[in-house]
């Protein structure tokens, strides 16, 4: 998908009759659709407790378990896989039958029971939190027996099927946190139910349109193999390595230190289930690859000496782990930028700068490390300065600051609701409105009635930005601003050389004082008028 027509799908769901045809304000929002598939690797398990406690943000269709290289369960019958340079491989072993995947596997299932435990207090705080009953309702086993394989159908990939087909209006988001099997099966599904019929045309022109890849690389190789080759048109919005925690060494480390995680993260039923350096426990019992548990009471030699593979720095006990799959869903959530209308937008997943390279123009891969000097005892630990390198390269596409803090206090707020009953002894958002749309004449002085408001009665902090991600460009020597950028409502004059049809967009940031602190944006896109 072609991000103009994924602009113009987006858009009509707002209640836009064209993209062409700019509106003074929208009155309705539509909550993007999404399913999420995932393995049971430690990240997964934090990034579906975020995704869990936003959950008022999305029309969740899917929770779905899945394969990917590093972890897949077995079909039952004893059969073997082998495929070289897998973890396994790299470990001198032979084919498996399974790897690193529990037989009675349920983290997704226990988080949904945790929320249950706080489901009533987090309907205090916002009522658009789904019921237990409907996620359950919407989690399915998916393709999880082998790494890539998608030839066969599942209960997940069915349900991801039947909601790529349906009639519902706008974009479907496909994440996948793991392997792409899943979402591989339900495509392969398709084509092979259809692709020898007269419809065929009609059903590959609504998939193309419709289905919106959120990968985390590809993991286990069904994109590359199968989705990029028999559905070349499928649009990917690769935005998933934006993760938190692991290899976080900026001015934003804080957040994941031991006593940030204890003091907002380690609260109550759910937050007892979200992963930390040396919590003693283990996704699949004496896992070699996973030291993250028993770090808390073993030294690195003696990790060593037990067999473990040491391919991280050992972090501080109670070290939040990272929820490294959040990139995919961090543009979902409803915080007013609504960046996942076009990754060119720019949100709490950074941006996709167009400059560099289109989404269309490549397929996502996912970094093969090389593990047997760790092994060999040749490295202490991964090196990661590829990985790091690729992380800078696309920090440099942000065209406007990193943003962790703001999603971490975000979900930090979010598990004190799930542990308070009162609306008044917790945080909240502060609400701002606005135009999400309006147009304006080359050199014309106009006004955007914003305003912003706090439940909480706290004080707001406004911030009026020029987010450089429209079709208007300036040059070098020019500026752009409104004309009071700390008050909600301002005036600004539209650059006189704005050609008809260019877009300018400018974000209204509002932070409150409250514990901890929350914020909200209005992001208004000016369209020049003929």
């Amino acid at each position: 998908m072609k991000i103009h027509s994924f602009v113009c799908l987006a858009v009509a769901a707002l209640g836009f009759s064209a993209c062409s045809a700019p509106q003074e304000t929208i009155e309705t929002y539509q909550k993007p659709r999404t399913i999420v598939t995932c393995d049971p690797e430690l990240d997964d398990n934090n990034s579906m407790i975020r995704f869990l406690l936003h959950a008022t943000d999305f029309q969740i269709d899917g929770l779905v378990y899945t394969s990917s290289r590093f972890h897949w369960l077995n079909d039952g019958s004893g059969k073997t896989q082998f495929i070289e340079m897998s973890e396994y491989d790299q470990l001198g072993l032979g084919p498996q039958t399974s790897w690193r995947f529990a037989e009675n596997e349920r983290f997704i299932d226990d988080i949904i029971d945790a929320y249950e435990k706080c489901y009533a207090n987090l309907k205090v705080h916002d009522p658009e939190y789904p019921t237990p009953e409907y996620l359950r309702s919407v989690t399915a086993w998916g393709n999880c027996a082998f790494e890539g394989d998608y030839s066969y159908d599942t209960d997940g990939s069915n349900l991801i099927k039947q909601n790529i087909l349906d009639d519902k209006p706008g974009p479907l988001f496909l994440q996948a946190w793991g392997g792409s099997s899943s979402i591989a099966a339900a495509l392969r599904s398709i084509a092979d139910e259809y692709k020898d019929k007269p419809e065929w045309p009609e059903i590959l022109k609504k998939v193309n349109e419709k289905v919106i890849l959120n990968l985390s690389g590809d993991q286990d190789n069904a994109y590359n193999k199968y989705i990029a080759v028999e559905w070349p048109d499928i649009y990917v919005q690769n935005l998933g390595f934006n993760t938190m925690g692991r290899w976080d060494q900026s001015e934003y480390a804080y957040l994941t230190s031991p006593e940030w995680t204890a003091k907002y993260m380690k609260q109550g039923p759910i937050g007892e289930l979200v992963r930390t350096w040396g919590d003693g426990k283990q996704m699949v019992k004496d896992d070699v690859m996973d030291p993250i548990g028993p770090s808390g009471t073993m030294t690195e030699d003696e990790l060593r000496a037990a067999g473990y593979v040491l391919w991280s720095k050992i972090q501080p006990k109670g070290t939040l782990y990272s929820d490294g799959d959040s990139g995919c869903f961090y543009q979902l959530i409803d915080n007013g930028l609504r960046a996942w209308m076009d990754p060119t937008w720019g949100g709490w997943s950074g941006r996709w700068d167009v400059k560099k390279g289109k989404p269309e123009s490549g397929h996502p891969t996912y970094m093969l490390t090389d593990l047997r000097p760790i092994i060999r005892g040749e490295a202490k630990e991964m090196d990661m300065s590829a990985f790091r390198a690729m992380m800078g390269e696309m920090k440099e596409d942000h065209t406007f600051p990193n943003m962790n803090p703001e999603r971490n206090l975000s979900e930090a707020a979010r598990m004190i609701w799930s542990v308070t009953p009162k609306f008044e002894d917790a945080n909240h958002y502060p609400k701002v409105t606005g135009p999400l749309q309006m147009t304006a004449h080359a050199g014309e002085t106009i006004t955007i009635p914003a305003k912003a408001t706090d439940p909480d009665g706290d004080e707001l902090t406004l911030q009026w930005w020029y987010f450089p991600v429209g079709t208007y460009v300036l040059t070098n020597d020019q500026a752009l601003s409104v004309d009071n950028p700390t008050q909600a409502e301002t005036t600004v004059t539209i650059p006189a050389d704005a050609k008809p049809g260019e877009t300018i967009h400018f974000v209204l940031q509002a932070q409150d004082n409250g514990e901890p602190q929350l914020t909200r944006y209005l992001r208004t896109i000016i369209t020049i008028a003929e």
